[in-house]
């Protein structure tokens, strides 16, 4: 058998996150892709969000029958909160967090997700390549960078294995970051 490609997930930097965020207008657009970002939410669950999961007090997500029909909590920005309840404070949804176009007893399509998140991507100039799920890819890079444990993301994540989970362990530049190249050390930055 041939093998299998093995590509890494594409990762967007904080500042680039923060851009992204900066280009989004609309403010449920905002919430929604904050609320990713900071949670590591899959698209499909944001758009499934209802008031009743979240719980600002325990700073915590509960995420509903998501992948492999399972319940997780995951993390609660404050700075995503702030956002989130300015966006509650104009919704008159009862239900579902963000509500589709259809009505407020349905949820946003997960396309129209996508496409807010392209919108941002390229008002904000970013050129590589990137969708909504790069913001999980980038929420669980950035927090192995900052040191917290694998076992943690797997659980944020809400991935069954920690196999899944350590394809970030490939992507973080944590450790990159502090190796010297050889060009560095020989030649001095100013006379090249």
């Amino acid at each position: 058998m041939p093998k299998r490609e093995q590509k890494l997930p594409a990762v967007l930097s904080a500042e680039e996150i923060l851009r992204v965020l900066g280009a989004i207008r609309n403010l449920k657009h905002r919430a929604i892709i904050t609320l990713i970002y900071s949670s590591g939410l899959r698209v499909s669950e944001v758009a499934k969000l209802q008031r009743r999961d979240i719980d600002p007090f325990r700073k915590t997500i509960h995420v509903r029958q998501s992948k492999g029909k399972k319940d997780r909590y995951t993390v609660l920005s404050s700075s995503a909160y702030k956002v989130l309840d300015q966006y509650l404070k104009s919704s008159h949804s009862e239900r579902y967090l963000f509500p589709g176009g259809e009505g407020p007893h349905k949820p946003i399509h997960v396309r129209t997700i996508q496409q807010v998140f392209e919108r941002a991507r390229r008002a904000a100039g970013i050129l590589k390549p990137a969708t909504v799920h790069t913001l999980r890819h980038s929420f669980a890079t950035h927090l192995l960078e900052e040191g917290t444990d694998l076992r943690y993301i797997q659980e944020l994540l809400g991935h069954a294995s920690s196999k899944t989970t350590e394809i970030y362990t490939h992507v973080s530049v944590k450790d990159v970051r502090r190796i010297k190249s050889p060009l560095d050390r020989i030649i001095e930055p100013d006379n090249f």
